[in-house]
């Protein structure tokens, strides 16, 4: 069977638009130059594009995970903000984020001495590796260390082990869905050591308010601080994602360490500044967050 007789069938006259029951009515299109892997894995479908003007982009299920145009907003505001809120993070857990973007930033931290990664799905390593090169040379680190297996599993068997867990999962279908459930943010709490923190994808107060107020509620009902902060991503859909951030011992929405200068040299998005910024959230979205 050819690649092309693979290519999920969203694509229209070389138009690839994501549309789903998550966000009915509303669709994000882009034009593709060509299919360059198109599996599906014992968990999900997994596609990866060279795109006309966004360059590699992969999909899962048919959902748009990244885009080399605008992967760095995602990756550097949910890996720097609980890492740069923690004032000494040293052994740190990515649960999902098989691309290799959140590792990538959280190696940048000279204080990190180990990276635990916990992906289910061994194939989209696989396919990180192979396509997008310039996501998964976290993988390269060799504080890094993959599990593959299921994030709710893992975290339950490694009690008072991190000092911050970042969970970069997909939505809340399929294989991702338990990672927004009370009771895996229970588990994730178990296995922070004194003061951790636990971030987590918390989708779009525009087009989830519902599951929004869950997942705010859930971090409240753990958590003596919490908060929750948004960055801009033109390629999802709604154009921004959630971050939704718990702790014991600081305050999520301030950074406990300074950023050197090289440190914010190698950065596009994330400053100390939009630290704190991305925590003002419109008013509606502010009330939600209250109320939750």
């Amino acid at each position: 069977m050819t690649i092309e007789q693979l290519t999920p069938d969203k694509i229209i006259n070389g138009w690839f638009s994501e549309t789903s029951d998550m966000w009915p009515g509303i669709a994000v299109s882009i034009e593709i130059e060509k299919t360059l892997f198109s599996r599906k894995s014992i968990f999900q479908q997994i596609d990866l594009f060279e795109t006309k003007h966004h360059g590699r982009m992969l999909v899962l299920d048919g959902i748009i995970q990244l885009t080399d145009f605008d992967e760095f907003a995602y990756q550097e505001m949910l890996a720097h903000i609980p890492m740069f809120a923690h004032p000494l993070p040293e052994k740190v857990l990515v649960v999902g984020g098989g691309d290799g973007g959140i590792i990538r930033e959280v190696a940048k931290h000279d204080t990190v001495l180990s990276i635990d990664i916990c992906e289910i799905d061994e194939r989209v390593i696989q396919v990180s590796k192979e396509f997008l090169p310039g996501m998964s040379t976290g993988f390269n680190d060799p504080r890094v260390t993959v599990h593959i297996a299921d994030g709710s599993e893992f975290v339950q068997h490694h009690p008072a082990t991190y000092d911050v867990i970042i969970v970069d999962s997909s939505d809340p279908v399929g294989p991702g869905e338990i990672l927004f459930e009370k009771i895996f943010y229970s588990y994730g709490k178990r296995a922070l050591r004194d003061n951790g923190l636990l971030a987590v994808q918390a989708e779009s107060f525009f087009l989830h308010p519902d599951k929004v107020e869950k997942i705010v509620k859930n971090m409240k009902d753990l958590f003596v601080h919490h908060g929750y902060a948004y960055s801009l991503i033109p390629t999802f859909t709604g154009g921004h994602v959630g971050i939704c951030l718990g702790s014991d011992g600081y305050d999520p929405s301030r950074p406990s360490r300074a950023v050197s200068k090289q440190f914010q040299a190698g950065l596009r998005y994330y400053n100390p500044e939009i630290h704190k910024a991305s925590f003002v959230l419109p008013r509606f979205a502010e009330k939600l967050i209250r109320e939750a």
